[in-house]
């Protein structure tokens, strides 16, 4: 990878992993699996929206998502909740991607230069809807990827796509381990990490022929 796309994605990182250094602690103790459910009953009758404006707010805050999913699971079951933490997740990706698309390109471009902004392009061009499907199940990745796929304007198509693979099983996974009443999210990673794939598979042979009929 060159230096300066090097040096960009290092940074990205660095923005995210520093609030997990500084608050990670809090936080995870917060907003356990209770106390994620306690907070967001707090907002009464918006307690779906508190939960949405959590994921959404992993994109800067150490939020723990996957145990805010499973609380959304316990809140409304496997599938208001699945449905919930889904659009969160989707919420989530597309906020990063659309903020660091329309706004973060002039910076991005200040430091890895033109060369490594098209080095990022190619990237993704080449396999970004795979490393967008297949993020959703990590930690820390998911922000990461989303921003610099904006950043290497990814086509939206190939992200959205993308991220509704990914994003999908990852909410209804959780979402039943909080329904179920399990806190071991190993299931859930098991699941997330095997369906995003077949997922994105079928989206992009589908994707693939429909751009061949044209």
């Amino acid at each position: 990878m060159h230096r300066s796309l090097t040096l960009l994605v290092l940074l990205l990182l660095a923005g995210i992993v520093l609030p997990f250094v500084i608050w990670g602690e809090a936080f995870e103790t917060t907003l356990s699996l209770q106390g994620s459910r306690a907070w967001m009953e707090g907002w009464g009758n918006w307690a779906w929206c508190a939960g949405l404006l959590l994921l959404v707010g992993d994109i800067v805050l150490p939020i723990p998502s996957t145990v805010v999913m499973s609380a959304l699971g316990w809140m409304y079951g496997w599938f208001w909740g699945g449905c919930l933490a889904a659009a969160g997740s989707m919420l989530s990706g597309l906020t990063a991607y659309g903020l660091c698309r329309h706004f973060g390109c002039g910076l991005a471009r200040r430091i890895a230069g033109e060369d490594g902004l098209q080095r990022a392009q190619n990237l993704f061009a080449r396999g970004g809807g795979w490393l967008v499907a297949l993020s959703r199940w990590t930690p820390v990745l998911p922000e990461a990827v989303a921003c610099l796929a904006g950043l290497a304007c990814l086509r939206r198509r190939v992200f959205v796509t993308a991220l509704a693979c990914g994003s999908l099983p990852l909410g209804f996974a959780f979402a039943a381990i909080g329904h179920l009443g399990h806190d071991n999210p190993s299931l859930a990673l098991g699941l997330s990490a095997v369906v995003p794939a077949l997922l994105w598979l079928v989206a992009w042979h589908l994707q693939g022929r429909t751009t061949k009929g044209k």
